[in-house]
């Protein structure tokens, strides 16, 4: 029997990368899976894609950091399957440059999907789970930036920072209310994703134009001790342990699919003296 069978999914930012990934393996699995974006034309896409495989997907238009489209959303996900027992919350964007250099309409339109999405996700969506008594696992997708710093990346350190303790806050309200909903977060590493083509270094900068988007393989060469550069599968396939039951001791976790970057560095070292 497939792992969610007849569970209710809800994945933010699904119309692609790390959120379709994690659509489709769930259907894969069983789950009736809600897909919601911003890219209604590549959300519906996707959603077709699922239905084609023979499993349930349906796509929702949805900007995270609209409280009253989170209401909405929970309001139809409980009229058409009555209940809801994962939600992932994927959804974020990435702006890099200088502290120094980031105007503040652009650290607070960050902060406002990456953070306030996630928050505004649990808030309504941890109701919702709730009355359907059966408990339920949410998947909150950090990254390998919210465990470390980096140089050009602090605005989204701060808030993929923020959603690893919010992650574990939000798993420790849940066992103190004994309601049988899991919390975890996923930590990301340099996933093949198109999140890179739409973060060009120096992009804040008044002047000076832009420099070419990251390159991903390259960076994966020389700071992935693997060498290798992920994919959206290796994250949803994660993402799936999670959402099942083979993790149900698993609460207030993180995991970190990054090709060993967190752990250390290959190599041998010099014999301390």
């Amino acid at each position: 029997m497939a792992q969610l069978q007849n569970k209710v999914a809800l994945i933010t930012g699904a119309a692609a990368g790390i959120g379709a990934a994690c659509a489709a393996t769930l259907a894969r699995e069983g789950a009736h899976v809600i897909l919601t974006d911003l890219d209604d034309t590549a959300g519906h896409a996707t959603a077709g894609m699922i239905r084609a495989t023979g499993a349930d997907a349906l796509y929702l238009h949805q900007d995270v950091t609209d409280e009253s489209a989170w209401i909405d959303i929970m309001h139809q996900i409980e009229a058409r399957f009555g209940r809801l027992d994962i939600l992932v919350a994927n959804a974020g964007i990435a702006i890099m440059g200088p502290v120094t250099d980031m105007p503040l309409e652009a650290w607070r339109r960050q902060t406002a999907v990456n953070l306030d999405g996630v928050f505004l996700s649990a808030k309504h969506g941890i109701p919702l789970m709730r009355r359907s008594g059966q408990g339920g696992s949410i998947v909150m997708i950090s990254s390998v930036a919210g465990i470390r710093g980096s140089a050009g990346l602090a605005g989204y350190s701060a808030t993929k920072g923020a959603v690893r303790l919010f992650a574990k806050s939000v798993a420790m309200e849940c066992a103190g209310a004994r309601d049988s909903i899991r919390c975890n977060s996923v930590h990301p590493g340099i996933i093949d994703t198109a999140i890179w083509q739409k973060m060009p270094q120096d992009d804040m900068r008044a002047a000076g134009g832009r420099n070419a988007p990251p390159d991903p393989r390259a960076i994966a060469d020389s700071s992935v001790p693997t060498g290798l550069l992920g994919t959206p599968q290796d994250v949803a396939n994660v993402v799936l342990f999670l959402a099942s039951d083979a993790s149900s001791y698993m609460t207030g976790a993180e995991l970190v699919v990054d090709g060993g970057m967190t752990a250390g560095r290959t190599g041998s070292l010099a014999t301390p003296r």
